[in-house]
């Protein structure tokens, strides 16, 4: 299988828009998905773009997606966030996801960044089972905090 991994354009957007929604699938959340093929061509490739990603190709099809961002740590300064590494359900196990890690390691070498950072579901064995086989230090003492963009305006509202 010939397998070639690139840095993502405008034009594979659709196709790695159906790939987030297959995660979105996967994770048992469709319901969950918000975000729209525009809002990702004005986020990734507008005046100020705010992520970047890779691809996997296979015979010019779109089977993984790598999408990560520039973050900052204030004791470690820049580091990369990843915010998605998904491969196609019919192409795992081919060391797809291997080779888009290997490209996004190599990218936060490019960019000089002091760390790499993301999460993963407690449940999502396999995905576990890969990050360990990286040698990632998969840290349980840290709680996750998220707020809906509801959330954010009932807070605000209410703290006037």
């Amino acid at each position: 299988m010939n397998i070639a991994i690139r840095r993502g354009n405008l034009n594979d957007l659709p196709q790695v828009y159906a790939l987030i929604q297959e995660l979105a699938v996967y994770e048992k959340a469709p319901e969950e998905v918000t975000n729209t093929l525009s809002a990702m061509q004005e986020d990734g490739f507008g005046p100020n773009p705010v992520f970047e990603f890779m691809v996997a190709e296979v015979d010019n099809t779109i089977v993984g997606l790598c999408l990560y961002y520039m973050a900052y740590s204030t004791w470690k300064g820049r580091m990369l966030y990843l915010e998605d590494l998904v491969i196609t359900e019919t192409y795992r196990r081919y060391g797809i996801g291997k080779k888009l890690f290997y490209a996004f390691a190599q990218r936060a070498l490019e960019l000089k960044v002091q760390r790499l950072k993301w999460q993963v579901l407690e449940w999502n064995e396999p995905a576990i089972k890969f990050y360990r086989s990286l040698n990632a230090n998969l840290d349980p003492e840290w709680i996750n905090c998220n707020m809906t963009a509801e959330e954010i305006a009932a807070y605000v509202a209410a703290n006037a």
